[in-house]
């Protein structure tokens, strides 16, 4: 059960959530969205709905989970498929993509939001995202006026919002994160679909492997696989199954990043 301090943020979060009286939720069926999706189904009913945009850079993988999940908590769901690559600004795979990226996403969620005469966008941003490069953060707050963070107004941080997760039941609790493809190559190397579903399938590949904690970043044909350390050797031990698969899909050479797995390798060159 959570402690009395997450105990007392849990109902101030139901309580501003219920006074928006209607919301769209920005859904991607992670950990984060499905605890706003949860908790404004059971404040709202109908008047609370999941939307999920469906980018190319978004894995299948993750949009069956969304759709899993949305029918778990029984919250009305709604897919809005997109192309984000034919933004210049976006396949160009600046450092500020991400921000041009969620301007699109707010962009399209306030669409559905028009239509359905609805009140607000809720989105899963907290306060552990503060301490991290986020420059989709300005595109929320360019949008205040019709976007509300909810885990930041009350303090939320990642780990008490998968012990709310456990709490409300849901299957994703414990979920690893899952960031949009694009983050998997190198800023300036332009993003197209061919390049986003060869990772994609390098990575199902080794997910079906058995490795779950996992991203391979594309360098220009260079696959460097990041998984943690105490999976290596379970990695090497298949690999005689992972090199000419990875190959097959047009990496060119398939390498083992010796540091392991770590979030948002990519910006660590900012």
């Amino acid at each position: 059960m959570p402690d009395e301090m997450l105990r007392s943020k849990l109902v101030s979060l139901k309580k501003g959530i219920s006074e928006k009286e209607s919301v769209i939720i920005a859904f991607s069926g992670g950990v984060d969205s499905s605890v706003l999706a949860s908790i404004a189904h059971g404040e709202l009913g109908d008047n609370a709905v999941a939307v999920t945009v469906n980018l190319q850079s978004f894995p299948e993988r993750e949009l069956d989970c969304a759709i899993k999940v949305a029918g778990e908590i029984g919250v009305r769901h709604r897919i809005v498929d997109y192309d984000e690559l034919q933004i210049p600004l976006i396949c160009e795979n600046g450092p500020k993509r991400c921000y041009y990226c969620k301007k699109e996403i707010l962009n399209i969620l306030d669409d559905v939001r028009t239509e359905l005469g609805f009140n607000v966008i809720i989105e899963g941003s907290n306060v552990s995202d503060l301490d991290v490069y986020r420059p989709g953060r300005q595109a929320i707050d360019e949008a205040m006026h019709v976007v509300y963070s909810p885990f930041i107004e009350f303090g939320i941080n990642k780990h008490e919002i998968r012990k709310i997760a456990g709490e409300l039941g849901l299957s994703v609790a414990d979920k690893k994160p899952s960031p949009c493809l694009a983050s998997r190559f190198p800023y300036g190397v332009s993003l197209t679909e061919q390049s986003l579903r060869r990772v994609e399938k390098a990575e199902d590949f080794l997910i079906r492997l058995g490795l779950h904690e996992l991203r391979v970043r594309d360098h220009r044909g260079i696959a460097r696989i990041e998984i943690s350390c105490e999976d290596m050797p379970l990695l090497l031990g298949m690999r005689e199954d992972v090199v000419p698969y990875l190959r097959d899909l047009g990496f060119n050479y398939v390498t083992l990043d010796l540091d392991g797995f770590r979030s948002g390798s990519m910006d660590e060159v900012l």
